[in-house]
């Protein structure tokens, strides 16, 4: 008796206007909507990206404020700094590049 019923139940469920129109709504906003679960899915995995990224960017700007100050607190540093990234001498003197392989 029970499988009778439970099969009227379903076939008065998908009989019922409702219940289709609600069924039909979800499979649009879930398949074929703008903004469906797989652009969302895309969207989460770009926006980690986009995170790791930022991050990487403030460790770099950092590292450059920090390199700022340096070269600011003295003519010693900006000197060094000088001589280190454009090879760059006092008259008179040599400067001897060794690269390392």
């Amino acid at each position: 008796m029970e499988s009778k019923e439970s099969g009227r139940n379903s076939v008065n469920l998908l009989k019922n206007k409702y219940f289709i129109a609600g069924m039909i709504f979800l499979l649009w906003i879930m398949f074929f909507d703008e903004n469906n679960l797989l652009a969302h899915r895309r969207n989460k995995k770009r926006l980690a990206a986009l995170k790791a990224q930022s991050e990487y960017y403030r460790e770099k700007i950092e590292s450059d404020n920090r390199k700022i100050e340096e070269l600011r607190s003295g003519q010693e540093n900006l000197e060094k700094y000088a001589r280190e990234q454009f090879y760059m001498s006092k008259p008179g003197e040599d400067v001897f590049i060794i690269v390392e392989d």
